[in-house]
């Protein structure tokens, strides 16, 4: 959760609204089948209290997407629950990294105006400022001949 509150009456992907007969037409699968891929682990959609299926918008995609890895890239069902999986920890892991991001440019912030603040605090008094006239000048140096040692 984002931490706002949601209306209970607003619904989004994540809904679950359709039952088992609705979730079969609107994915174009057979109850059987979903029943079949909510034991395999697969699709898992919310139950009621009385234990029955409901299905939200993202479950009926997932069972769409399911469907097209099976009939049309001939990968099986281990395989497809693999695919889930992993692509399920890389969103995970890139809302990770997003957070992570967003924690390290506010410490960025923080530390450029913590730094503001210690140079703004320096005591000016303490070393005296003199303007340096520049001028053309040149000074040669040239050491003292060596003494032969007595």
């Amino acid at each position: 959760m984002d931490g706002r509150r949601r209306n209970p009456y607003q619904l989004t992907d994540e809904t679950p609204v359709y039952v088992i007969s609705i979730a079969a037409q609107l994915s174009g699968l057979h109850p059987q089948t979903l029943r079949q891929y909510d034991r395999l682990g697969l699709v898992s959609p919310d139950r009621t209290a009385g234990r029955g299926r409901r299905y939200s918008a993202r479950d009926i995609e997932l069972l769409r997407t399911v469907q097209q890895l099976s009939q049309d890239e001939g990968i099986n069902l281990a395989g497809i629950k693999r695919i889930i999986e992993l692509e399920n920890q890389v969103a995970a892991l890139q809302q990770r990294v997003a957070e992570l991001s967003a924690a390290v440019d506010g410490a960025a912030v923080a530390m450029r105006q913590r730094e503001a603040q210690v140079h703004a605090s320096y005591r000016r008094d303490l070393v005296p400022y003199q303007d340096v006239q520049q001028t053309g000048a040149l000074v040669v140096w040239r050491p003292k001949p060596k003494r032969p040692m007595d």
